[in-house]
């Protein structure tokens, strides 16, 4: 029984703790933008104060942050530009995006009493509205149509991704292997769904077809790879790799790296050195519009 209960305890951790774990006091965040070709580096914003997970707007002149469960929009200069729809958009974790027509933003709530449940809301404000009855539900994709959302779910004790209507509605499975699946994204050109994977015993990228069929691994190194983030020319894919065996966990404060990943010929290219980060620096999709530089969160003790 001991096996068992402790391959348990691994699959609940990275969810939990992933999303919503302490951070020490005295953390500063740095907000970059990182030219995928060239490799130039911006800060365009360092606090000190915990900030995660950008977003980058389908216009590309502004980015999303969260930060004490509220969404903040940040300009590409670092300039303030207020909260997002405060009213009606608080408890938020880091899974959180927008449509690719940029008129709905898709949110996760960690709602009191219960867990991270998937939420709506118009760009321009107005009440939110409530995708996923059923915790925990972490967003992570949606469809290039805006129909379909995808996310991570705990269902019967498993961690799965699953697909639900933008309208609500019945969930459906899409994984059902062994080990936590995670980070679900769409593809710009909506034939696959991205994703990360601890079945086969180290976090691995993988791709499926968005129905759930032919699942295909794409890296196989001895890092951790999690959350790949396909590029608007769907033939790439930014990472983010921890050095050591995190055992199916995505904590925060661990040396990690950024990478680019062709997802034809699987190659990896190393896009940062390693830095102090992890969970927060890359939860979701954060390229620009037009496919040359990502936004991430770096960290500073």
């Amino acid at each position: 029984m001991k096996p068992k209960i402790l391959s348990f305890l691994f699959l609940i951790i990275p969810v939990f703790s992933s999303h919503s774990q302490q951070v020490p006091e005295g953390i500063s965040s740095e907000l970059v933008i990182l030219n995928v070709n060239t490799l130039e580096e911006k800060v365009i914003l360092k606090e000190k104060r915990h900030f995660e997970a950008p977003n980058w707007s389908r216009d590309g002149k502004f980015l999303q942050i969260n930060s004490d469960g509220k969404l903040e929009k940040i300009d590409l200069e670092g300039n303030k530009l207020g909260t997002i729809s405060p009213d009606y958009m608080n408890r938020i974790n880091n899974d959180h995006g927008l449509s690719f027509d940029g008129k709905t933003i898709v949110f996760s709530r960690n709602d009191e009493g219960l867990s991270s449940r998937i939420y709506t809301i118009s760009s321009n404000g107005g009440p939110s509205k409530l995708i996923t009855p059923n915790y925990p539900s972490y967003w992570h994709g949606i469809s290039p149509d805006g129909k379909t959302l995808v996310y991570c779910a705990m269902r019967d004790d498993a961690w799965d991704v699953y697909a639900i209507s933008s309208e609500g509605g019945d969930e459906v499975r899409l994984t059902d292997t062994e080990g936590l699946d995670d980070g679900p994204e769409y593809s710009y050109d909506g034939k696959w769904i991205y994703f990360n994977s601890h079945r086969t015993g180290r976090m691995q990228a993988y791709r499926m077809k968005p129905d759930g069929s032919q699942q295909e691994q794409l890296t196989f190194d001895e890092l951790d790879n999690w959350f790949p983030h396909p590029s608007p020319d769907n033939h790439s894919a930014v990472i983010i790799s921890y050095l050591e065996d995190q055992r199916g966990a995505h904590p925060f404060g661990k040396d990690v790296k950024l990478r680019l990943l062709d997802v034809e010929s699987k190659k990896l290219k190393d896009l940062t050195p390693v830095f102090y980060g992890g969970q927060g620096t890359i939860n979701v999709h954060s390229w620009s519009p037009d496919g040359v530089w990502i936004a991430f969160v770096r960290y500073l003790k």
